[in-house]
């Protein structure tokens, strides 16, 4: 790793946005991305993350699915570089959520080689204090799920203490886990984000840019929670019977 090295004082950061899907309450703006900067549109909600209850159908539960672009591969270590989240209910995308994220540390030259992510794209990127809170506020009453969910959670969790915020204490469920569950040996070689999105034909492929990953963890979800109809699981409380499925 790169030594701690701050990016210049003029760099004046930008405020964190979200962006919601077309016909949804989160609104009707569309833009594209753009590097060195967050997407468009407005989130109004309010965090207060009630822990979802264990009898209702997964087909009426809020999902956002999250993927993290970072500078290393822990906290100790790394710095978040890039958030992006797709906020989903019965399998339909209803939101989504993209911002660069300015770490205060400068991109080792293999994660750049990685991600395209380089300090320039950075430079005026808002810091994780002003991204997080709209992050929280965009995935406000969902289930987490992420890809290798410790991975996630443990950036986001370490982060909120960091920038002397509260992490909400979400229900999370991690799609590496699951697919381990449902898939058969013989379907796949391993449970790894771009074989399990070439093997569900995912609508996005993943590019180790976060947003990218994300709909291509949704894609998987959306997926995988239609097998578990064969294992007559239809709840999250009979979800959160397999090991590591889900994290309280």
């Amino acid at each position: 790793m790169l030594p701690l090295a701050k990016f210049r004082e003029t760099c004046a950061p930008r405020p964190a946005t979200a962006l919601g899907g077309p016909g949804t309450a989160l609104g009707r703006t569309s833009a594209k991305m753009s590097e060195g900067a967050s997407t468009v549109g407005i989130v109004s909600l309010t965090v207060t993350v009630p822990a979802p209850r264990e009898g209702m159908p997964l087909a009426d539960l809020d999902f956002a699915v999250v993927d993290l672009e970072t500078t290393g591969w822990s906290p100790e270590q790394g710095a978040i570089t890039e958030i992006g989240a797709v906020r989903m209910r019965g399998g339909v995308r209803c939101g989504e959520f993209s911002s660069l994220v300015n770490p205060g540390v400068p991109v080792p030259a293999c994660i750049e080689e990685l991600t395209g992510i380089s300090d320039w794209m950075l430079a005026a990127a808002p810091r994780l204090a002003a991204v997080l809170p709209e992050l929280l506020r965009f995935a406000d009453g969902c289930v987490l799920v992420a890809h290798n969910a410790p991975f996630d959670l443990g950036f986001l969790a370490a982060g909120c203490t960091d920038c002397g915020i509260t992490w909400p204490p979400f229900t999370t469920v991690d799609t590496v886990m699951l697919a381990r569950q449902l898939m058969d040996p013989d379907e796949v070689p391993d449970c790894k984000l771009r074989t399990l999105a070439q093997f569900f034909r995912a609508r996005t492929t993943p590019s180790h840019r976060a947003l990218a990953d994300a709909r291509a963890t949704a894609d998987i979800l959306g997926s995988l929670l239609g097998r578990l109809a064969r294992h007559d699981i239809r709840t999250l409380g009979q979800l959160s019977t397999w090991p590591d499925v889900v994290v309280a």
